[in-house]
This record gives C-alpha cells, structure tokens and sequence, in this order.
C-alpha cells in the first residue's frame, strides 16, 4: 500500500517511533516520497534523482540489518537530500551550471556519515548557480518553487534543499551557507536552518563559493532534528585545510539570558510592517521564556555584509572558479558571471586592507559578548516576488542578507528557527547567533523559543497544495 508523503509525519521522534511499532519501513517511506515528488512534477526542487530502483535497494538494506546494526545507525530509515554543491560519489555535481558538471568518485565526508548513520538519501537539489545569491532563483535548473506561494522566492542560495525539507520530502537536507544560505531558505519555508561554527564539518567534494568562511549547514524540520544530523556529520577532516580541531562548549541552561537586537536605527524591514510587528512579536516570546532584551550598535555587523557581496571576499569567490570562467565564461548566468568577474577586480593592497578592517570589527563584536549571551535578529528583513527579484537582482539580494551576511565572516555560530507567519500566509524566520562553538547552547535555546512558538512544522496540516506547474520562471 503507498501512503502519501502528506500523511507520514518525518520528523525524527514520530519517523523513529512509527519504524519501532512496524507501522512504517523504510520501503513504504521511500514509496510515499517518490509517489509525491512524481506528482509534484517539475516543481524546480531537483537537480538529480538517485533513481526509484537504487533507492528501494538502499530501503531493503536497511530492512534486512539485524537489531543491534539498526540501533547502531542513529539515522536509521531517514530520508535526506544534498545540496548540488555538494558531492555525492557517482552522481554529477553541477552547482547549478551544467557546463561545470564533474562526476566524483568519493562522497564528501558529510554525506557519507549520514549513509553511515542509516539514512537514505533522495536526490540532489537545485539552488542559486556557484551558491551565489540569497535568492533562490539563479538556476538553469527552474525555480525551487516556494510551497506558500509560487509567486515568492524560495530563497537561496540552498533553494531546493530548503523546499524538500518544508514540502515533506525528506527529513534533513544538507546545504551550504556562505552569507545566508543555509538560514534565508528556512525563513521563507518555515523550517530550520543550523549554520554551524566554521571549520566544523569537512568541506573536501564541495564546490566553492567562498571557501575560506564557508560551511555545510543542515535544514530540518525541528531544531532537535538539524541538531541530530549536525551531530553525524561532525567531524575533523585533516584533509580538508580549513578544518579547525575545536570542541564545542557545553549547552548552557539559560533559565535567563540577555539577547542583543539591533537599535532602532538600524533595525530595517524596508517598509514591511507586518515583518516588523512579526519580529516584535517573536521578541515578546523570547522574553517570555527568561530573555531580557538589549539594544546594540550593530554598525559593525553591517559593515562586514559589504566585505562579503561587494569587497575583498569577492576576490576568494572569483579565484576558486577562475580556471572554469576563464575555459567557459558563456555557461555561466550572466547575473552570476558579473558578481564573480567583480572579484576580478579585486586587489591584493584591497584583501589584506579589507582583512585588517575585518579584524578590527570582530574585536568590536567580539567586547559585545560581555553585554549580551545571543544576537537575536530577523532572518530576512521582508521577501520578495520572483519578478521584484528580476527587475532589481542586486539590491534586492543584498537587502535579504542584510541579518545574515556577516556572520561567517565574523566566525558565529547561527541557528534560524520560524517564528510565525504574515497576513498573506507567507512565514518569517528569526536567527539565534552566538560566538564561534557555542553551537549547543544556541541549539538549546533556539529549539525552546520554537517549541514555544507553537507553529507547524514545514506544510505540515496547512492544507499547502503543490506547486502550480508549467509557470513561467523568471529567472
């Protein structure tokens, strides 16, 4: 019998119990979503599919293990998808430009501790060409299309990762997030975003688009359950040269805390007042569960967003595709090849200036850890139609990482939860940030903020139909 994906629940306490009382296996899990995503059609979520009958193989696997292997696999019978940026041996990555596309012959380390842990994976999924946009609609591939409503960005650049995540596809998703990606798409599809300390998950098989500060990021439906595939996936790669051998902080308790957000004057919605009395709201329910709000010059933060999209770390996204853009500039979107060849123009005198103003601005961050234990900030400050994204592509990305972009450059931990929805049914996130390692704590704190919450998880009982097929994409 085929269940559809609508009526099996896949976050991971229900998924766990439902396989331990024989209602569910992972064959009649992996039928259900496969039977969904066929009739979602072309709905831009994919880039590749593993394919029916080597996923019902892996589903069989699994099913034939003993006792004891099963409760080994702590992700045992889970369903995830991979980021095309993201290598997945035997399977091409393109990052969105098939003119890149390489079939690897390894996993990256990431992808193979989930396999390891039991989890089964879908397919790989579309997002913005070279992970470059907060977008979400940078794609030769389609639009990921938004599951509120079509009409909206996904957000990017981890669109399709985001959307098989909320559309209840899988139950983990594994992103990248350079200056938002693994935190914007949560917010605009009401699930989870974890972006983790820097140098914590192996970046070796991925595609770079900023190497230096990038990270693998994990999307879910609960905090609880991004944390639990972070926790797998976790781990020092002597082979991947950013990799950092540090050791994460004990969880703090916090039955009270202080959480910074941004002074009036640089607290920005852009004129969406609805976002703006979302965000007091999400404020009130922190304070509700022992936060004590305090105001925060956040000056330094915004500085750093220019240094990433328009300043010196476009030279570290321009170097990593130099070879490619300079054998086949003509594959590359014209949107993605002008914000790339920007880092063209970039001077080495710029890069160790931009490095040293960086560190100048972290010293001021970091003496604001005296004042507050959390930054707590949007996700985005509003979202946008896919045609508003069309007639002003870069302004208006810049807008949408205007609570993001500064945070791996100033090496922080992030976690993005959900935090309500706005009178037209699109939702709205808010990000938990704290200092390099205190990812635990964060984790504790975000998770107890959204349980507060009370919201649905992803489409969850929101009557939520697929997406309108065939619509034309402006890309």
């Amino acid at each position: 019998m085929s269940y559809p994906a609508s009526e099996i629940e896949l976050d991971l306490p229900k998924l766990s119990a439902a396989y331990a009382d024989g209602s569910l296996t992972p064959s009649r899990v992996v039928e259900s979503i496969l039977d969904t995503i066929t009739a979602r059609g072309d709905d831009g979520v994919w880039i590749w599919h593993i394919g029916r009958d080597a996923i019902f193989a892996r589903a069989r696997e699994l099913e034939g293990q003993s006792t004891s292997d099963r409760a080994a696999a702590s992700l045992w019978g889970v369903p995830f998808s991979v980021k095309d940026c993201i290598d997945v041996a035997g399977l091409p990555t393109t990052s969105a430009c098939p003119g890149y596309s390489y079939v690897p012959t390894r996993h990256n380390p990431a992808v193979a501790r989930l396999l390891a842990a039991g989890a089964i994976l879908i397919g790989k999924t579309n997002m913005d060409q070279f992970a470059t946009g907060l977008v979400g609609v940078r794609s030769p591939y389609g639009v990921a299309r938004n599951p509120f409503d079509a009409d909206y960005i996904p957000g990017g650049s981890s669109s399709g990762a985001a959307v098989s995540v909320a559309a209840g596809l899988v139950s983990l998703a594994l992103g990248t997030d350079t200056g938002g990606s693994g935190r914007v798409p949560a917010a605009l599809t009401n699930v989870v975003g974890l972006k983790p300390t820097r140098g914590l998950i192996s970046g070796v098989g991925t595609v770079p688009a900023c190497r230096s500060i990038e990270t693998i990021s994990v999307f879910a439906l609960t905090v609880a359950d991004a944390q639990a595939g972070f926790d797998v996936i976790r781990a020092h790669d002597p082979e991947d040269p950013f990799a950092r051998p540090l050791t994460l902080r004990e969880a703090d308790a916090w039955p009270s805390f202080r959480f910074g957000v941004p002074a009036a004057p640089w607290l920005e919605f852009f004129g969406d007042t609805a976002a703006a009395a979302l965000f007091d709201a999400a404020v009130a329910r922190l304070t509700a569960i022992g936060g004590v709000r305090v105001e925060i010059d956040f000056a330094p933060f915004r500085e750093i967003n220019d240094m990433l999209f328009l300043g010196p770390w476009l030279a570290d996204r321009y170097g990593a595709l130099k070879p490619f853009l300079d054998r086949d500039i003509d594959a590359v979107f014209p949107i993605t090849r002008d914000i790339l060849l920007g880092g063209a123009q970039i001077t080495g005198a710029q890069v160790f200036a931009g490095q040293q103003r960086l560190a100048e601005l972290k010293q001021k961050i970091d003496a604001g850890w005296r004042d507050i234990d959390i930054l707590f900030v949007p996700t985005t400050p509003t979202t946008y139609r896919i045609g508003e994204i069309a007639a002003d592509p870069i302004a208006l990305n810049a807008r949408i990482g205007t609570y993001t972009t500064f945070v791996n450059l100033a090496d922080l931990a992030a976690v993005a939860v959900p935090s309500g929805f706005l009178p037209n049914g699109l939702p709205q996130g808010v990000t938990l940030i704290g200092p390099a390692l205190s990812d635990r704590s964060l984790a504790r704190l975000a998770g107890r903020f959204h349980q507060h919450s009370g919201l649905p998880l992803g489409t969850r009982g929101l009557g939520i139909a697929p997406p309108i097929l065939n619509k034309e994409l402006v890309t």
